[in-house]
């Protein structure tokens, strides 16, 4: 952008990094037709990357390359929102234009763009793995809202697990779809604990 042309490296990381913190105001926008839920872009980008470090090292890729795809897979989108998938009906967004304009001065352009084409290209193990991180994250939030009750996130949810691409993705995402949301806290005290919680028999 012809604004920034001119800035020193250091100012235009700056700015960077500032453009990065936008992703915490940037909500996700599907969850308005779900009718329950919400996250933004950065919660969504953390628990993909962790996704695709989990599904790297399932499949014995590189879990570095993989885990940088999913780290900056939706960057572009404190420029241009997020558009669900009703909006992409009537809407284009520029994504590759927005992730070229941030990464302009920074020294990051090759990194980011290099990791967003392959991303986009979809041809590497390590991009489909980053795919599959992207709808497994998006599956967790499914299944969660699923438990506490929204019958249509468990129709979603049958179809994101469709849209998965990956043996490893596939296995992951369908014992996240059996798996109950809240056993990952609620089943590790032993049992008693729960009863015990009031002050009851402290010294056991």
């Amino acid at each position: 952008m012809e604004g920034t042309k001119g800035r020193d490296r250091l100012t235009r990381l700056s700015d960077f990094l500032f453009e990065c913190g936008m992703l915490r105001k940037t909500p996700r926008t599907g969850y308005q037709f779900l009718g329950t839920g919400s996250e933004n872009v950065a919660e969504h980008s953390f628990r993909t990357a962790v996704v695709g470090h989990i599904l790297a090292l399932m499949a014995d890729a590189d879990v570095a390359r993989t885990t940088y795809m999913c780290l900056f897979h939706d960057l572009h989108e404190a420029r241009t929102g997020d558009f669900n998938y009703v909006n992409r009906i009537y809407n284009k967004s520029e994504r590759t234009q927005a992730l070229e304009h941030a990464c302009s001065g920074t020294g990051l352009e090759e990194d980011i763009l290099g990791y967003w084409q392959e991303l986009e290209e979809t041809a590497s193990l390590e991009a489909k793995l980053a795919q599959d991180a992207d709808q497994i994250d998006f599956i967790l939030n499914l299944k969660e809202e699923f438990d506490l009750g929204n019958k249509y996130a468990g129709e979603w949810m049958e179809t994101a697990v469709q849209r998965v691409r990956t043996e490893w993705g596939r296995e992951l995402a369908e014992t996240i779809a059996k798996t109950d949301h809240k056993d990952w806290w609620f089943l590790g005290p032993d049992a008693s604990w729960w009863t015990r919680k009031n002050g009851k028999d402290k010294n056991k």
